[in-house]
């Protein structure tokens, strides 16, 4: 008998619903929030409030999609965290008001074992390919940055994490010193393309074991341009497309560096790579030019499922789901999973 999942995800500024049916999407609509790129972040008072305005026409709209009726739903998957904690809150009693009113299971999720699982996500009428176990996986973002040991769908040992910030934050932050406007990422990737890679040269942080820091490159590249701009005001004009892609080299280096660390010390080759981050050219190229190297069995995930997106939620649903593993109404979102 065929599972369906409607799959709710509401962690950040992103209102996300989908309807996945034995790990298959039927559905994936996402309602971005625009007003944040004028605060230079997200804002998490404006964030909850524009989730309460869309998730009730997202959902809808994932219905429709899906040609699929609320009662076809046997459960209902949603982000208990880590989060912006009014924004879960909002995805959390939509789930459970949902739930309540069907009388089916409502299951949580960690947000960020979800990333990971994107890899599991089938489409009808394509071929996938989906990795073994142990699982290696690179999960890059704005706010996280680890390496993920996965031992089967729902076993998750995180054996690498940043001490400090994360990538994608790194991106932004020195996104934001060069004038890019919120979420910097994207525009400095496409900048990069046109720019030589070692034109400049930024501190890479020396962290012992599989863990990251970005804080110190932060730094330098900031101090970096508030030197050259003393001596010429119109520095970064001049240099953008080089500033961007030193700065998108560095930050892969040393991403690509700890993950074939991790690779070396385990023994696993079966690898992938996960996140908002993960849908950088950079990287991307990057992970394949050292699978090539050596022998990895390498995944990357589609474009449309890098960012936050439900049908993460919903796979990762799919999968407690055939294990039993429920949670009751008195479920409460949480800021820190």
């Amino acid at each position: 008998m065929a599972v369906t999942i409607l799959a709710i995800e509401s962690s950040c500024d992103d209102t996300s619903a989908a309807i996945i049916r034995d790990g298959y999407i039927l559905s994936n609509l996402i309602a971005g929030q625009e007003i944040h790129k004028s605060y230079g972040g997200v804002v998490p008072e404006l964030a909850s409030r524009a989730h309460q305005v869309n998730i009730v026409p997202v959902v809808d709209q994932a219905f429709k999609k899906a040609g699929v009726s609320v009662s076809d739903v046997d459960a209902v998957a949603f982000t208990r965290g880590p989060g912006l904690l009014g924004s879960l809150l909002v995805g959390t009693s939509f789930a459970k008001g949902f739930a309540l009113t069907r009388n089916i299971p409502l299951i949580e999720v960690n947000h960020l074992q979800a990333h990971v699982l994107v890899h599991f996500i089938l489409r009808e009428g394509s071929e996938k390919r989906v990795p073994g176990f142990p699982f290696l996986c690179l999960l890059v973002s704005g706010g996280h940055t680890r390496i993920i040991l996965m031992k089967d769908h729902l076993s998750m040992e995180v054996i690498g994490n940043t001490i400090d910030d994360a990538a994608g934050e790194a991106f932004d932050k020195c996104g934001k010193f060069m004038g890019f406007t919120y979420p910097a990422g994207p525009a400095i990737d496409q900048l990069a393309r046109s720019g030589n890679k070692k034109a400049f040269s930024f501190s890479k942080p020396s962290v012992r074991g599989l863990d990251f820091s970005f804080s110190g490159l932060k730094t330098s590249f900031l101090y970096f341009l508030r030197d050259r701009l003393k001596e010429d005001p119109g520095f970064i004009e001049k240099n953008r497309a080089d500033l961007c892609a030193s700065l998108q080299h560095t930050i892969v280096t040393i991403l690509t560096g700890k993950l074939v660390k991790a690779s070396i010390e385990t023994g696993i080759k079966e690898v992938g790579i996960a996140g908002g981050v993960s849908a950088n050219s950079g990287l991307r190229e990057t992970v394949t030019a050292e699978a090539e190297k050596r022998g990895w069995n390498i995944f990357i995930p589609e474009l449309s499922l890098t960012t936050d997106n439900a049908a993460m939620i919903g796979i990762s649903g799919y999968y407690k789901y055939l294990r039993g593993e429920f949670t009751g109404q008195d479920v409460a979102p949480l800021a820190r999973f």
